[in-house]
């Protein structure tokens, strides 16, 4: 049985718009605009109206679930190629049901929705496309809810720093452009105890941190930790 991971990084590559004909472009480039949000920006917010689907071109993106008490509930993290929006596709659903916030500094490619479904009628190569990125999705927040549950916090800050290495960065040594806060806010757990895992983690030789980059210098071991959580 495979081990799920809770990270929320999808695993999507490739842009669904390169599937598209010359015609088709036109059409989506006649209702799309391109807008730049700076780290922290908030780039939809839960509840309010949807009429557009988000292409996140360049960045990282934030989606997730707001409480009244304030403890955000991350759904996805979507660095470049994923795409915002796709569940206000469905009848009666005209609203976001989560919100969206740049963690770094982002550029969205924002698409009319009734353009977008008009896309998936006549491209069944596109249709297709987007069906992944919607299995993608859902296999990574059942996959969240049964780690932040089931896992213990080492397992959970481990997944999550094997994620970036692997699906945001493709490398063993990356940037760490996200702050502890974030991190936590990832993992499910306490700034504090970040800070007191990341500790450990360097004590056993297992990373280094360095001029603001995070290396895994045992991806065996802490693989292993990720998999018995």
């Amino acid at each position: 049985m495979s081990m799920q991971h809770s990270c929320a990084i999808g695993g999507n590559t490739g842009s669904c718009i390169e599937l598209l004909s010359s015609q088709e472009l036109e059409l989506i480039n006649s209702k799309m605009a391109v807008v730049n949000y700076r780290k922290g920006e908030i780039i939809c917010k839960q509840g309010t109206p949807a009429g557009q689907i988000m292409l996140v071109q360049e960045g990282l993106v934030k989606i997730y679930m707001e409480s009244n008490s304030n403890d955000n509930l991350v759904l996805h993290i979507m660095p470049p190629s994923n795409i915002i929006g796709l569940s206000t596709l469905s009848e009666g659903n005209s609203v976001y049901q989560f919100s969206a916030q740049a963690y770094i500094d982002t550029r969205i490619q924002l698409i009319d929705s009734n353009t977008f479904k008009q896309l998936l009628r006549s491209n069944p190569e596109f249709a297709i496309k987007v069906v992944g990125f919607l299995a993608d999705y859902n296999s990574i927040i059942s996959g969240r809810f049964f780690c932040l549950t089931q896992k213990q916090t080492y397992g959970r800050f481990a997944d999550v720093l094997l994620c970036l290495a692997n699906r945001i960065y493709k490398q063993h040594k990356f940037p760490l452009q996200l702050s502890r806060k974030e991190l936590a806010e990832i993992a499910g757990m306490s700034v504090e105890s970040v800070a007191r895992i990341l500790t450990r983690f360097k004590e056993e030789k297992l990373i280094e941190e360095e001029c603001k980059h995070l290396h895994i210098l045992d991806y065996d071991r802490m693989f292993e930790i990720s998999q018995k959580g």
